[in-house]
């Protein structure tokens, strides 16, 4: 397959299945300038030779199918192009995918967790979540060991149907992910994407969304904890191209220690034709220590002026001394307060996570962070 699609404004890049329709980055580009590329093991330049393994099991719910299929399923690239090098590389290379369908109006009885285990070594893969429409699931994506590792991620949402994801980056420390996860919504349809990236060496994530019929809801949410040494980016677009569309983004994240560096990039885009849009980006970094660094850039192009509503924000800064001073003056000690005020931030995010133990989890491993 050829070039599906180009570039329409600054806030769209090109798109193909072709590995060689995109050069080799050079830390140089717009979409690269944050990004270590020393440290990415080869997955932009073509040298990391898919020697290792990442292991893909799958919990069902009762009512969703899985399937593991070829490089030929005709299922596989419909609601997803490689959006940059990394990403067709990731197609071009990888040899199975895993399929997983929610059919018509089912309700899932329990979420699906699908489980990533890296045994070293650098592997490719793909994942096609697939509701068909009024159907409801959960899915969960849960990412651990250690790996040299990128894929794709599609998730067609149908008319009217439902699907909330969370997708857990708890790799070992040495991990390198790049992957690109992409929502396509149909007429009505709703989607909720819940990020949370704390393991890794490197881990470059880019959700996005696009629309196919009006009426279409996303709601995408992020927390990211970034110690000394990590490199942990989310790079957003939210491609409103149908009327009447909603989408919220909100990000939060947390850094500490020598070189931790976060970058969040939030790209939406309102075309002529999507009347009616109504879209919000909100990013809010927390500097806990001195030698840490976030890079935030919100980006909003609006082509109509016929729009519902259309913000965004961004700050990043430090713990609020009055905070932390009011706790200390009831007699809370200063790690405590400061490990209070900090939960505080992340509160309102963990409690969107709609599986319970996930939630636990993520809160021990939060706590974790601040007590190292």
């Amino acid at each position: 397959m050829g070039l599906a699609t180009t570039p329409s404004s600054t806030l769209q890049r090109k798109s193909s299945y072709e590995l060689d329709d995109f050069a080799v980055p050079t830390g140089r580009e717009e979409e690269w300038r944050f990004t270590p590329l020393s440290r990415l093991k080869g997955l932009h330049d073509g040298t990391a030779a898919g020697s290792g393994a990442v292991s893909v099991a799958v919990d069902a719910a009762p009512e969703a199918t899985v399937e593991t299929v070829g490089r030929e399923d005709e299922r596989i690239g419909k609601a997803y192009v490689p959006a940059d090098r990394v990403s067709a590389q990731a197609y071009a290379a990888f040899e199975k995918a895993t399929v997983v369908t929610v059919p018509r109006e089912a309700v899932a009885s329990k979420p699906t967790v699908i489980t990533f285990t890296g045994g070293g070594g650098t592997a490719y893969g793909h994942t096609v979540v697939r509701l068909e429409p009024m159907a409801e699931a959960v899915v969960v994506l849960d990412h651990r060991g250690s790996a040299v590792y990128a894929d794709n991620v599609e998730f067609v949402v149908g008319d009217g149907a439902t699907l909330k994801v969370v997708s857990l980056q708890d790799w070992a420390d040495d991990a390198v992910h790049v992957s690109h996860h992409h929502a396509q919504l149909g007429k009505d349809a709703t989607f909720r994407g819940f990020v949370v990236t704390l393991g890794g060496d490197v881990v470059r994530l880019s959700p996005s969304v696009s629309y196919t019929a009006p009426g279409g809801d996303a709601d995408l949410t992020g927390l990211y904890f970034v110690d000394a040494g990590q490199h942990l980016e989310h790079r957003l677009l939210v491609d409103h191209s149908q009327p009447n569309c909603k989408s919220n983004v909100v990000y939060k994240g947390a850094l500490q220690g020598d070189d931790a560096h976060a970058v969040w990039i939030g790209d939406v885009i309102i075309r002529v034709e999507a009347e009616g849009t109504d879209t919000y980006e909100l990013n809010r970094n927390l500097l806990l220590t001195d030698g840490a660094r976030a890079d935030s850039v919100p980006n909003l192009e609006i082509l109509t002026g016929e729009v519902a509503g259309a913000g965004h924000a961004s700050a990043s800064g430090r713990l609020d001394d009055e905070h932390i001073f009011y706790l200390q003056a009831r007699g809370i000690p200063f790690d405590e307060a400061r490990r209070l005020v900090i939960r505080g931030f992340f509160g309102q995010l963990i409690e969107k996570i709609e599986v319970e133990e996930l939630r636990d989890r993520v809160m021990a491993k939060v706590e974790a962070e601040l007590a190292g």
